[in-house]
């Protein structure tokens, strides 16, 4: 089993009563189940602290790219990879 602390949260009386609740329908914990809703929310906000860091670091280092030079990136691979025009039938009338 994994090393375990303790912690005091306060928390308004309306979440507490869900948490009640929920622990009740679910068969768990208030602290099993406040313990996961800690977890995703920590390995979630991480990533997304971790990815502006990151982002911070490249445009430090100068690996950044304007959106001008992103847009004519993308407007040359998608050119390279269209296949020939389709040609317009003509109809009888016309």
């Amino acid at each position: 089993m994994a090393e375990t602390t303790t912690i005091t949260v306060r928390v308004p009386v309306e979440i507490k009563a869900k948490l009640d609740r929920l622990a009740e329908l679910t068969d768990r914990s208030r602290s099993y189940l406040a313990s996961e809703a800690l977890e995703t929310y920590t390995r979630y906000e991480l990533e997304v602290v971790d990815g502006i860091l990151e982002g911070i670091a490249d445009a430090d280092a100068g690996r950044v790219h304007t959106s001008e030079e992103v847009m004519a990136e993308m407007d040359q691979i998608l050119e390279s990879r269209r296949g020939p025009s389709p040609r317009v039938k003509k109809t009888a009338r016309g």
